[in-house]
């Protein structure tokens, strides 16, 4: 069995040289801004979302919705071991700390997996959205986007909770703008929502949606609301972080779910006809419910979106390898690097690693990595749902943390739900991301494991609130 950090050292400081930590300089407001700017509501729904109405067509809000009913055990997990372990490793550092260290360094993988593709991925998709206005190459857009990222990135955390916050309100008014206009240009009743009608090759005819086709879409409905964990990434930076950090999450996953789901219904029963909606072109249905300068208006609202979420995205990609190579995830030249801070306390080495290569990432060709990403999703919340079964053993029981409703039964539902959800995904996403999981476990046994001692000693940095809500 993999060893565990014990409870004396996760919720004490460590002795020795005090290792570096992030300035606490964020309150629940500026947290939940960031987060909801991760989520990236606009972009996820123009970006996203259209390949499950491709799928699912009618489908899309209902398989939507369940994910987000799962997510609200999978945020009771996050809020209650975010308060319990603040640190910047996020998922990892909390894994870590209670379910052993193979299992966190898995997660930590998953998780770089995650928010390492994501970012040029949706990068890329700013070209369609400035073609009103300007043509560019998408690869040329998403690479543009992430530079400009990582210079946002570079700055103090303040500043960009103001900056990804304008451009949040930008994109909350596109996707109010696009529910308005689906619901009074509304072609079908509420029924449609279940049931489950897609348009068939000719455009013509419709087949019907099966059980199974939804299970299979929730990865990727996980996928479109998972920003949320987001909030402890940032748990370091974040001021009274034992009472702040299950605030930011519950409020964020709320706050995102509403902004996509309520457009995604809209645009469900809005749609011309099923051929318009597995189309996936939101953009020609807001022209045609509308006119073009709307139309020009909402596909700027989503180049917006999109920069933002590239600036957030890079800021929570930055904090995990920091805290890695805090942690001695790495060879001790590698950990030297990540771990500087900058003269606005950002990790600047981190950032440009984290931004750079993605702008290179934008050149290839990701056509199966959404479906990587969402196996890579389901399998990290499944391993975040184990830890939270002994968050309460020992010294971690008695510490002050926000403690979940339902415990310990929504992460044991949570577990076999996610399990399952992971057996009816496609092959070829699961051995992709079999395969990096396998390397990582390589790397831990030949290289982490015999230096146990010296590497992946995970990190909880002393907070100064112990006040719980």
């Amino acid at each position: 069995m993999s060893e565990t950090i014990s409870a004396p050292q996760a919720l004490a400081p460590a002795t020795g040289p005090v290792p570096q930590k992030l300035k606490r300089s964020i309150g629940v407001v500026g947290a939940t801004l960031l987060t909801l700017s991760c989520v990236t509501p606009a972009s996820t729904l123009f970006v996203v979302v259209p390949d499950l109405f491709s799928s699912l067509g009618t489908y899309a809000a209902l398989t939507i919705a369940i994910g987000s009913l799962l997510c609200i055990g999978v945020a009771f997990c996050y809020s209650e071991l975010g308060t319990l372990i603040p640190s910047a490793g996020g998922e990892y550092a909390m894994v870590s700390t209670l379910a052993g260290r193979l299992a966190g360094w898995l997660v930590f993988v998953l998780s770089l997996l995650v928010v390492m593709i994501v970012p040029p991925v949706i990068a890329m998709g700013t070209a369609d959205y400035l073609a009103p206005i300007v043509h560019i190459p998408a690869p040329v857009a998403g690479g543009a986007v992430m530079l400009l990222a990582t210079l946002a990135g570079l700055l103090d955390l303040r500043a960009n909770a103001w900056i990804t916050g304008i451009f949040l309100v930008l994109e909350v008014v596109a996707a109010a703008l696009v529910a308005v206009l689906g619901f009074t240009h509304s072609e079908r009743g509420a029924s449609a929502l279940i049931h489950g009608s897609v348009a068939g090759e000719t455009g013509a005819s419709t087949s019907t949606v099966t059980a199974m086709m939804v299970v299979s879409g929730l990865a990727i409905a996980l996928f479109i609301t998972q920003g949320f964990s987001t909030a402890v990434y940032l748990s370091e930076e974040l001021e009274n972080p034992r009472r702040n950090v299950a605030r930011t999450v519950l409020a964020t996953l709320a706050i995102s779910t509403a902004v996509i789901l309520v457009p995604v219904v809209a645009i469900t029963v809005g749609a011309p006809d099923l051929a318009a909606l597995t189309s996936g072109d939101i953009g020609a249905m807001v022209t045609a419910w509308s006119n073009s300068a709307i139309g020009t208006f909402v596909s700027l609202c989503v180049a917006l979106a999109i920069v933002n979420a590239g600036i957030v995205m890079v800021i929570q990609n930055s904090r995990v390898l920091f805290a890695s190579a805090r942690d001695k995830a790495w060879p001790e030249p590698v950990n030297n690097a990540l771990s500087r801070l900058g003269r606005s306390g950002s990790p600047w080495v981190a950032t440009l690693l984290v931004g750079v290569p993605g702008a290179g990432l934008c050149f290839v060709n990701l056509d199966t990595l959404y479906g990587v990403t969402g196996v890579s999703v389901t399998g990290m919340y499944l391993l975040v749902a184990v830890a939270a079964l002994f968050s309460r053993r020992g010294a971690h029981g008695a510490a002050t943390a926000w403690r979940m409703p339902l415990w310990p039964a929504v992460p044991v539902a949570l577990i076999l739900v996610l399990a399952y959800i992971l057996t009816q995904q496609e092959t070829e996403y699961l051995l992709w991301t079999g395969g990096i999981t396998g390397v990582a476990t390589l790397y831990w046994a030949l290289y982490l494991r015999p230096r146990r001692d010296s590497r992946w000693l995970v990190t909880i940095p002393e907070t100064e609130d112990v006040t719980a809500s």
